[in-house]
């Protein structure tokens, strides 16, 4: 006896006492050995004794269940399906837990000996998606627990709506919710899992974030712009969200401002460039998309160029735009717009451009791009002139004939100055 684990067997004796139906000699006896977690928000379900408890507890229950409950269960998930709200199954989960002496005494142990994701974990596993929600809100869990408890089971089962419904019943305008829903956001960001990210968004009423998401909707995973002319749907929803946006911000400034604390916000100013720029996209998106299936496209490259890149990739855009066309003059003038609206450095873009036209023996049109640069109205007096110079090293393939001419075209533009 002496060299037996007292709490040990006072578990064993207080099983017995389960397995025997004397719910109150049991928990007298677990009463010895099991003890609270010291901290109640920490990523597990409690101790290994207490997990026992529950699921014998649980197993007891499941056979007198079984027999016809599943049926009315399965009638009542559908009425509360069809009518887009959870509310007569929640009803039936309060009924099988508060009239179970066995569910009653698992919440006993849950509440005396378990963690918080315990607690809520088995309300889940019940149905219970409400209580587990008031339990976490009560508590003021962390983030974390309502991933691993709530989120998770909830959008791996397919009730990412229900969860949806009661989080609006519980608080419609979100605001309690707020650090749960941006937690599972990034989770779902970290996994990769953008529609579901989207759906999220969406429901949020996050309009600026569920734009964003758009962005990567329409550009990942494109290899041409022809690919992209098929997303351009992607666009306009980036547009509808940035508009609901403003809408939204107008209508609120009229009146006390309302805490949107949670939602991603934004200047009416940058809100309107974004959708210059997003309408911008749409163009050259039509015209590089137009370029590939007319066959005149020139350039290849591993990465695809959107305006929704670093100024870098604003600029590979710029000369894509210049090059693809027919003629240097068809995509200038998009190409020029690009220039300006996000302040690229011209002569830079304009010499790569000359570059890559001396690279394709293209003498005449590097003529063409001097001539649109200086009828643009912007152009510095000696912006030709780098141009040119910016191609010297690349000049000494040129034939004598077009180095005379480009030479001649440029004496010219300086007179006319």
């Amino acid at each position: 006896k002496s060299g037996l684990d007292p709490g040990g067997a006072w578990h064993a004796w207080g099983m017995a006492c389960l397995k025997a139906g004397n719910l109150s000699s049991a928990r007298e006896k677990f009463n010895r050995c099991l003890k609270p977690p010291m901290d109640l928000n920490q990523l597990n379900h409690g101790s290994r004794l207490v997990q026992d408890v529950i699921q014998y507890l649980e197993s007891t229950v499941k056979p007198i269940l079984i027999a016809d409950d599943d049926y009315f269960a399965t009638l009542r998930e559908l009425e509360a399906t069809l009518r887009t709200r959870s509310l007569s199954l929640e009803m039936m989960c309060e009924g099988k837990i508060q009239h179970n002496s066995y569910y009653q005494e698992c919440l006993f142990y849950l509440h005396s000996y378990g963690t918080n994701l315990a607690i809520i974990s088995f309300y889940m596993r019940h149905d219970c998606m409400r209580e587990a929600l008031l339990h976490l809100l009560n508590k003021e869990s962390p983030s974390e627990v309502f991933i691993e408890g709530i989120f998770i089971p909830s959008y791996e089962n397919g009730k990412l709506h229900m969860l949806e419904n009661l989080l609006e019943t519980i608080d419609p305008g979100l605001e309690s919710w707020g650090v749960y829903l941006i937690a599972a956001c990034k989770y779902l960001q970290r996994k990769n899992y953008y529609h579901i990210l989207y759906e999220l968004q969406q429901f949020m009423k996050d309009h600026v974030r569920a734009a964003m998401t758009c962005i990567r909707f329409f550009t990942h995973g494109a290899k041409s712009y022809t690919e992209l002319g098929g997303k351009q749907a992607w666009l306009l929803k980036i547009k509808d969200h940035l508009k609901v946006y403003l809408q939204e911000v107008s209508r609120s400034s009229g009146r006390k401002k309302m805490a949107l604390t949670f939602r991603k916000k934004m200047s009416a100013t940058d809100v309107s460039r974004h959708i210059n720029t997003v309408d911008l996209q749409m163009e050259v998106t039509k015209f590089l998309h137009r370029c590939e299936s007319s066959g005149t496209s020139q350039m290849t490259g591993s990465s695809l160029p959107t305006l929704f890149g670093n100024n870098n990739m604003k600029m590979d855009v710029a000369c894509k735009v210049m090059l693809e066309g027919k003629n240097i003059e068809e995509g200038f003038g998009i190409a020029f717009r690009v220039l300006q609206d996000f302040q690229l450095e011209a002569t830079e873009v304009y010499s790569k451009v000359a570059k890559q036209l001396v690279k394709q023996q293209k003498y005449g049109e590097i003529r063409q791009l001097l001539k649109c640069v200086n009828e643009s109205g912007v152009a510095a007096k000696n912006d030709g002139d780098n141009i040119i110079l910016n191609c010297l090293n690349e000049f000494k393939n040129i034939p004598a004939e077009d180095l005379d001419n480009l030479i001649q075209d440029m004496d010219s533009d300086e007179n006319k100055v």
